[in-house]
């Protein structure tokens, strides 16, 4: 179902391939084998404290993507703390359109851990595409125009969540995105973005 943006909020939940989990009991001299699966997940959100007020954000949820429309006038920086939680290793991509403006840039400035379920692997190993990765360099925007008109590799990473639920506090990574844009009209700009996340078995 089509989901509407909150407070600054977007959540992307893609459920993906499954694991075998086993259990024995023993009874009596005899045994049962209880077999199970356990859903590899991947959820991203924005936290509802991150609203900004220089654009606006609308998004949609469509199984296992999120497509946010910003939109607004002027050229404001539009920071995106995009959480990640996750019971397996995972990719996200995006894809960004508009007929208003330009992209001029569109990094991760900053990854953290948010509490003490997140694997200490998350952070460290963390892959962001090189042109995209700014983490300690600072917020200089790119010297050119961005090409996102098709889906691109944005980051991929290790098991995030090492407990709990998609709504606990101390569980998730939190990835900072850094958009800038350049306006090609007067009347206003438009900007179509989709993020999407899948579970990966290889690291």
């Amino acid at each position: 179902m089509p989901a509407r943006l909150l407070g600054g909020v977007f959540i992307l939940i893609v459920v993906c391939l499954s694991v075998p989990a086993s259990a024995e009991a023993q009874s009596g001299g005899s045994s049962v084998i209880l077999r199970g699966t356990v859903s590899e997940t991947v959820a991203l959100s924005i936290p509802p404290n991150s609203t900004q007020n220089d654009f606006n954000m609308n998004v949609v949820n469509s199984g296992g993507m999120v497509q946010v429309t910003l939109s607004g006038t002027g050229a404001p920086d539009i920071r995106v703390p995009l959480t990640i939680r996750s019971n397996s290793n995972f990719k996200v991509s995006a894809e960004v359109e508009s007929a208003t403006a330009v992209l001029t840039q569109f990094s991760v400035v900053d990854a953290r851990a948010t509490g003490a379920l997140v694997s200490p692997e998350a952070v460290s190993d963390l892959k962001v595409a090189q042109e995209l990765d700014r983490r300690g360099l600072g917020e200089g925007a790119a010297a050119s125009p961005l090409d996102f008109s098709r889906p691109l590799f944005v980051l991929s990473g290790r098991r995030a969540s090492l407990g709990g639920t998609l709504d606990s506090p101390n569980n998730a990574l939190q990835v900072t995105f850094l958009i800038r844009l350049n306006p090609q009209t007067s009347q206003g700009w438009v900007v179509n973005l989709t993020f999407a996340g899948t579970a990966v078995n290889i690291f």
